[in-house]
Parts: C-alpha cells; sequence; structure tokens
C-alpha cells in the first residue's frame, strides 16, 4: 500500500498520469505491477461541442437516430450501477473492419461508436469515441439536461453527480483519462464490439444480458454486408463460446470478461501479474480458471480480509479474494475500480455459485480419488 501511495503523491499534480495510479490499484491483492505501457498520444482534433454534432442523430429534434447507424448490443455487457444502455457504431463508407485478428479487429479510420446511459428512463450521458485521421481514437461525453432536450460536451476531467443513486451516491460521467485507463488496457481500445460479443452463439444466463436491437447485428451479418473482412471462416461456420465445465462457469466467466478482462489479461500492460479475465477466441485452454481458481493472492489489498489467502478458494466464496474485490466498494479495495458506484449484487450472487460448485467438484474429484 505505501507503495501505491508514493506513486499516487509523485503523479497527483498531473492529470494525464493518473492511468498509472488506476493501474497500481488494479493489481493490489493480485500482483505486482512492473511497468505500465506508455498512453498513446490522443488525437489532435477535439471533440464536438455537443452531440447533435457528432452524426448520431438524423433529426435531433424528434431524436431519431440516423438508420445508417447500426445498432448493437454486447452478449456480455459492462455493468454501469444498474444504467440502461443502447449503443451504436458507425463506418465509413466503403470501408470495414479487419478481424483478421479475431481477438483484436482493426477499425477504419472513421468509425465512430455512441453508447447511451439512462437509469430510470432518463437519458443521463451518451459516450463517443472515433478513430481519427492519425490513426488515434478521440474519447468524449456528453450530458444530458434534465429534460432530455440537449446534451453538451462534458469537461475532460468529467462530471461528478450526474445522477443520483442508491445510498447518496450518484452516477459519475468519466473523464477521458478514465476512459483510456479500461480502453487502453489491452491490443484493441474498442470494448464490447469483438467476435465472442457479437457471436450468434449468445450465453442464455449472461448477466444484466440485453435483447439484441433489430435488426441484429452479430459475426454473420457483418460479413454478409461486406463490414467485417478477414474473420477465419471457421468462426462462422463455428460460432465462438466460452469454454467453461458449466452453465454457470460460462456466465460467470463472461461476466469476468466483460467487466474486468479489458484490463487484466495477457496482452496489455497488466499482462505481467498473471491474472488473465479476457476470454481469447483461440485459446485452447481456460487461463480465466487456471489463473483464479486455487492460485495465492500476491498482496493482499487495503481491507481485504485475512483468510483471503486465494483469488479464488473453492467452495468458498466469502473468503476468496475475488468476491471480496467485487463485493466491495471501498476504493482501495473495489473491482472495477472506475465506472461503480454501487455494488453489482446479481454478479456477486453469480460468481458465489460458480466457486460454490468449484468446491463441490473437488470434493467429488476427492472422493473418487479416494474409492468412495
Amino acid at each position: 500500500m505505501a507503495k501505491v501511495i508514493a506513486i499516487a503523491e509523485r503523479v497527483r499534480s498531473s492529470r494525464r498520469h493518473r492511468s498509472i495510479v488506476v493501474g497500481a490499484m488494479l493489481v493490489l491483492g493480485f500482483g505486482v505491477l512492473t511497468s505500465v505501457s506508455a498512453v498513446p498520444q490522443p488525437a489532435t482534433d477535439n471533440p464536438p461541442p455537443t452531440l447533435q454534432d457528432t452524426g448520431l442523430y438524423a433529426d435531433f429534434d424528434t431524436l431519431q437516430v440516423n438508420p445508417g447507424h447500426l445498432a448493437f448490443a454486447p452478449q456480455y455487457p459492462l455493468w454501469s450501477d444498474g444504467a440502461t444502455k443502447r449503443r451504436w457504431i458507425s463506418l465509413p463508407a466503403g470501408a470495414a473492419i479487419d478481424g483478421s485478428d479475431p481477438d483484436a479487429w482493426v477499425f477504419p479510420i472513421g468509425t465512430r461508436f455512441w453508447k447511451e446511459f439512462s437509469f430510470n428512463g432518463q437519458k443521463v450521458e451518451t459516450r463517443y469515441l472515433e478513430r481519427k485521421a492519425d490513426g488515434q481514437w478521440l474519447y468524449a461525453a456528453y450530458a444530458w439536461n434534465a429534460d432530455g432536450r440537449e446534451a453538451q460536451l462534458v469537461p475532460a476531467k468529467g462530471k461528478r453527480g450526474a445522477y443520483p443513486l442508491a445510498g447518496g451516491r450518484s452516477h459519475t460521467i468519466p473523464g477521458v483519462t478514465d476512459c483510456k485507463a479500461c480502453h487502453q488496457g489491452g491490443l484493441s481500445e474498442v470494448l464490447g464490439f469483438s467476435t465472442l460479443q457479437l457471436s450468434p452463439e449468445r450465453d442464455p444466463r449472461a448477466v444484466h444480458a440485453e435483447l439484441r436491437p433489430e435488426p441484429g447485428i452479430d459475426l454473420r451479418a457483418l460479413v454478409d454486408r461486406g463490414l467485417l473482412v478477414g474473420l477465419p471462416q471457421n468462426l462462422l461456420d463455428d460460432p465462438p463460446r466460452i469454454m467453461a465445465a458449466t452453465a454457470t462457469e460460462r456466465a460467470a466467466l463472461g461476466y469476468m470478461h466483460g467487466n474486468c478482462g479489458h484490463c487484466h489479461n495477457d496482452r496489455g500492460s497488466l499482462q505481467n501479474i498473471g491474472l488473465v479475465l479476457r476470454q481469447d477466441v483461440g485459446s485452447a485452454d481456460q487461463p480465466a480458471v487456471a489463473s483464479t481458481v486455487g492460485q495465492p493472492v500476491k498482496k493482499p489489498a487495503p481491507g481485504q480480509s485475512p483468510d483471503a489467502v486465494l483469488r479464488v478458494e473453492p467452495g468458498h466464496a466469502d473468503r476468496s479474494g475475488l468476491t471480496q474485490r467485487v463485493s466491495s466498494r471501498y476504493p482501495a479495495l473495489q473491482m472495477p475500480p472506475l465506472g461503480t458506484e454501487l455494488v453489482d449484487d446479481e454478479a456477486v450472487a453469480l460468481l458465489y455459485r460458480w466457486i460454490a460448485e468449484k468446491g463441490a467438484s473437488a470434493q467429488q474429484a476427492h472422493l473418487d480419488r479416494e474409492g468412495r
């Protein structure tokens, strides 16, 4: 903890280094961070001053989304304090996504993404991502006014108190640095629009599953429209799904992929801690199980109980490091460290069921070895 505080003190005066502090927080209780990849320089253009100027709507007066934009829903959505979300992608005319690497799609210059957040039917923010001419991604967020008729650009540092939540907490619209802390944790800065997330072999038990908007956009639809090229044919013939021992495990691993894997993977800046929660399409094994079940917590986080010596202890979710962190919103302990103010109770319950299953299977395996 002293090491993390020292890092924070050195960078407190410079907001652009905040991702280093976040990176340090990410590894408490799971491993020691020895290096952080340099953050790419931001695109040179400034974001438009209003959401209307980004081109999302064909008619802003009626809030009619441009029909040329494609609505989509990932099968394992990122949870954001219970927000309802809508998402769209827009590709330049005649351009296509390069899917040659199924785990790191390359998006053409001019690609745009929008993600709208609503709470209790009230639009609160819309996030915007655009790939600029220099190849960098531009990040922006727009805050809606109370009557839902106007959405203005939020300052780069974000906006606190955007919407009241339970327990006196409130939704925060993240700053650009916060966005990059997650989006730049792997090889691709695009999250939620990928081979696994758009697989037609959707997980029926996925936590917080969303209905696919019509017309549905999945791998086959993208390829048929000429919007995705280079994707290996076997992934169309046999759509990817998470390899898991049970349906509960599949859903649990999917939750961790969508909510944790963008930082905890084997290709990004945190790869050295050996916690791999991202699901790679071409993987022949299951690193998310291998790197958690029975694996020791390398450095306990502040607030973690002394008996949480394993990341996942089969049959004992209450003393597993992973569940203690997901179950907490104490800043130095909570996971994910950004983007949520409330505990995701449904996800915690799923992880408890999964860890109970691992305990039962381990006990049965022991009995089988003993010949009982």
